[in-house]
């Protein structure tokens, strides 16, 4: 059948390009090929379009058509690409495998194969947009020449403030301005800020984070940051960004330590929308969250297990972390809270029947169920698993050094790897295939710590499953 695209901005329809059906058999001429050449159709695809300044939402989707009417082989439909990867052979139905965005062009250029219909849609460059950002950057104009010096200190000055989180000095202001000048000579005003931006950009205070040492410190001596030095540490941790004016201000006056100072401003920080930043790297580095999207069972032995799932069993324990930290409630309910969060796709996979749609709620959890805590979330017991199998050694060296905060030893070299269940010549249970680790000497220090944790959630599956 022929397949349509449909190229999108922000919702709107840009334009839909029909991509031809195979000729069956029986209607092909003599010496017709079976299918068209679909390595070179694409080459008329392009659309160009007028943006506004900002993010901007690209979409191109084959519009999805029913298979009701195809007198073909009745397939369960798992998930279009139940390989999670490069294995194109495994999909079903069409599908783009790559989509290119380029521009801006000159005015009156338009890119080879452009449609008409595209053609009308676009418009004329119409220069540089003023923007958000750009305010940010030009806090003050320059009528005439004569201004333009004072204005570019300005502005260099108060970037300078804002990427080395610190008052700019007269030194920092004239290093830029320095650079300011070169750019101005070759392209006017705004090409002599660029290139002050562009210097303060690879400058390394702005690329690392540095904390002085007092003067006359004796070594492991114990000391007090600097205001402006505390304040980085709580941008970067609440909000992996920069210090704010407020806080910078503060931490200039040398008040930011103060109690009543610093709780007053990490209780505003954690109100502020930012503050989801601790939730997204402070979780994901923490319970190993980010390896998420790289992990997970064997789509061939667990092809329910799709990319709906993966997301699902994220988001679980992000909402669990951040009502915890939001409600201030005890460190203890990260291992044994009464309630979870689930969407439909999640509680089904959990066998917990009753709740219904896509968004993810509050749900109470029985006194016998084993949901309660961290460890009953599917996301860390994914993550703690092999892909074909449970893990006892990991999930047991994961709750040492993340929950208890204790490492254990390095194993020693030549240690072999478990046999896999199919090389195993008679059926043994996990705990005796542990047993065999335990057996050497060498090994046992280690595994007397780790097995006993991991083989407690062993009656959970490598997906999660009760």
């Amino acid at each position: 059948q022929p397949q349509q695209l449909e190229v999108s901005v922000d919702g709107q329809r840009l334009e839909v390009f029909t991509l031809a059906a195979s000729v069956p058999r029986e209607l092909r001429q003599p010496g017709e090929p079976r299918r068209i050449d679909r390595a070179t159709l694409d080459e008329e695809w392009v659309v160009r379009f007028q943006a506004r300044a900002g993010s901007q939402e690209v979409m191109a989707t084959f519009i999805n058509r029913t298979p009701a009417l195809l007198e073909t082989l009745i397939e369960p439909y798992l998930r279009p690409h139940p390989s999670g990867g490069h294995n194109w052979g495994s999909r079903r139905g069409v599908y783009l495998r790559s989509v290119e965005i380029s521009g801006p062009f000159p005015v009156g250029e338009m890119p080879a194969g452009s449609s008409a219909s595209a053609t009308a849609v676009a418009d004329e460059a119409a220069g540089v947009s003023d923007t958000s950002s750009r305010r940010r950057i030009f806090v003050c104009r320059p009528v005439d020449p004569s201004q333009e010096a004072r204005c570019a200190a300005t502005i260099v000055s108060a970037l300078a403030r804002r990427a080395y989180r610190r008052p700019a000095t007269d030194a920092d202001v004239a290093g830029l301005l320095r650079f300011y000048e070169a750019g101005r000579a070759d392209g006017g005003f705004e090409s002599g800020i660029e290139m002050a931006v562009r210097r303060l950009l690879v400058s390394p205070e702005f690329l690392f984070r540095t904390e002085s040492d007092p003067a006359n410190i004796t070594p492991d001596t114990t000391y007090r940051v600097s205001d402006l030095e505390l304040a980085s540490r709580l941008s970067f941790f609440l909000w992996s960004s920069i210090p704010d004016d407020e806080l910078l201000d503060l931490a200039a006056r040398a008040t930011l330590h103060q109690p009543a100072v610093l709780e007053q401003q990490v209780r505003r920080m954690l109100g502020d929308p930012r503050s989801h930043a601790i939730v997204d790297n402070f979780v994901g580095q923490w319970l190993l969250l980010r390896n998420l999207p790289a992990l997970g069972p064997d789509p061939y032995k667990d092809p329910d297990f799709d990319e709906s799932l993966r997301w699902a069993l994220r988001r679980e324990t992000e909402l669990f972390f951040e009502s915890i930290m939001r409600e201030d409630r005890s460190v203890i309910d990260l291992l044994n809270a009464d309630y979870t969060f689930l969407n439909e796709r999640l509680a089904r996979h959990y066998g917990m029947p009753f709740v219904h749609g896509d968004h993810f709620r509050r749900v109470t959890l029985p006194d016998s169920s084993v949901r309660g805590g961290l460890l009953g979330q599917g996301s860390i017991l994914s993550v703690t698993s092999q892909p074909n199998r449970t893990s006892p050694v990991v999930r047991g060296k994961w709750i040492l050094e993340n929950i208890l905060g204790v490492s254990p030893p390095a194993p020693p070299p030549d240690v072999p790897e478990l046999d896999e269940p199919e090389r195993v010549a008679t059926a043994v249970t996990m705990r005796a295939r542990m047993a065999a680790h335990r057996a050497n000497p060498a090994c046992a220090s280690c595994h007397r710590m780790m097995d006993p944790l991991g083989l407690a959630l062993e009656n959970f599956d490598q997906a999660g499953r009760w």
